[in-house]
């Protein structure tokens, strides 16, 4: 048996319940993980909302860390007893136990905790594939301009400091003067209070008129007008959230306009697909964690028991950093 959350209906965080269930065996390509740690993000709410429907009813949560307990048929690299961690599909973190797909979890370095690793492997993963492979036409090079809106969150506190280590000007926004101090403090080179200021006449003013080569935006309907005025020509708007709200529909000949720009809409999920892309990119964020140049900053921690406060707290957006879930 295992405590986990579960949601019967899509809606607000007084879904979120705690129940008990069954944990069987796992099959062919499966383990069974029990978990020290469970990471909080975003996806989580457009799950239990039903921006990103699920069948009920359904554990929410795409990202864990623990002690492997059996593995299936067919699965080598990873044994019983190991510490893994993990970001993946289908959802189902929000529990103590549970068996799931193992192509997506990795093994957890030992200078790594717990913690670290549920708070960092969705959002360490995401900025990894914005910052190395989510790139403008013309490639990125050190001392380049680039917008990456929401940077006092989870995964905009590793951007910033992963930036920096790659020589990027990371103008970052956020919605607190407290926010933006937060963001120069990892690593920003600018910030900006999108609740005080113009951004996109700041990031012009900023890059001396240019623009920047690519926004990264995870906030959606809000930011999207604004940040298409941001890039330079041939610059790439990358959306990979939508916390504000889904972005309207809008005429592709605008972004002739506006510099023959690119738009492109990513998600984590397309490029941790195999096993092998889910190590490389896992090894790129274990090296950049271990070596210092990104610290994991876990700001808030909720028990288990009081999810339907954690979720309330990531929607007013009085969260920053990383949030986890404890057991």
């Amino acid at each position: 048996m295992s405590l986990a959350v579960q949601i019967r209906q899509h809606g607000g965080p007084e879904e979120l319940h705690l129940v008990d269930v069954t944990v069987g065996e796992p099959g062919p390509g499966e383990i069974r993980i029990r978990h020290h740690a469970i990471g909080l993000n975003f996806i989580d709410v457009y799950h239990r909302t039903g921006l990103y429907p699920l069948s009920m009813p359904a554990t929410v949560g795409m990202e864990g860390a623990g002690v492997v307990e059996a593995v299936g048929e067919g699965v080598t690299h990873l044994q019983v007893g190991e510490r893994a961690a993990y970001a993946s599909q289908p959802p189902g973190s929000y529990c103590e136990v549970r068996v799931m797909p193992a192509k997506c979890v990795c093994k957890l370095p030992d200078a790594i905790s717990f913690e670290t690793g549920a708070a960092m492997m969705l959002k360490g993963l995401t900025a990894q594939y914005l910052l190395k492979k989510t790139l403008p036409v013309e490639g990125l090079q050190s001392g380049d301009h680039v917008l990456f809106h929401a940077a006092a969150g989870g995964v905009g506190l590793i951007a910033c400091q992963w930036a920096k280590a790659l020589g990027l000007q990371l103008i970052g926004t956020a919605g607190s003067d407290a926010k933006c101090q937060l963001a120069l403090a990892n690593g920003a080179t600018h910030a900006i209070n999108y609740n005080t200021e113009d951004f996109a006449a700041r990031v012009r003013e900023i890059t001396g008129g240019k623009g920047v080569k690519v926004v990264y935006d995870s906030v959606g309907k809000d930011t999207w007008d604004k940040s298409l005025d941001c890039l330079r020509p041939f610059g790439l708007m990358a959306s990979f959230g939508n916390a504000s709200g889904p972005v309207a529909p809008f005429a592709p000949g605008s972004l002739g306009a506006k510099g023959s720009i690119y738009v492109t809409r990513q998600t984590l999920f397309t490029h941790i697909a195999t096993r092998e892309a889910t190590q490389a990119m896992a090894d790129e964020l274990f090296a950049v964690v271990a070596s210092g140049q990104v610290k994991i900053h876990i700001e808030q921690r909720f028990a288990l028991a009081d999810v339907q406060e954690a979720h309330r707290a990531l929607e007013a957006r009085k969260t920053t950093g990383c949030t986890i879930l404890t057991l």
